[in-house]
């Protein structure tokens, strides 16, 4: 039952990081899971140590965890996000 709830969090956290960035056009639902569990594994090794606080993937569903994860998943749509450029824009 954990995994699910971890998966349902990890969605709403990169849906919310996508909105945020203005990339929600582009990604699904599947893309969104995806987001928030990468990102807030990010924010696991670049905001916790700074903050003190845990994230969605040490099993902490708090507010303050929830914020970090989803900066965790904008730094991580903004990294992506400079890879991919803007090649095809005219």
């Amino acid at each position: 039952m954990n995994f699910i709830i971890w998966l349902i969090v990890g969605g709403l956290v990169g849906w919310v990081a996508s909105i945020i960035m203005k990339t929600n056009a582009q990604q699904g639902i599947l893309l969104n899971v995806i987001v928030g569990i990468v990102g807030a594994f990010v924010a696991g090794l670049v905001l916790t140590p700074l903050l003190g606080i845990g994230t969605i993937n040490q099993n902490n569903f708090s507010l303050p965890a929830l914020l970090v994860s989803v900066g965790g998943a904008v730094i991580l749509l903004f990294v992506v996000s400079l890879f991919r450029g803007r090649r095809y824009s005219r």
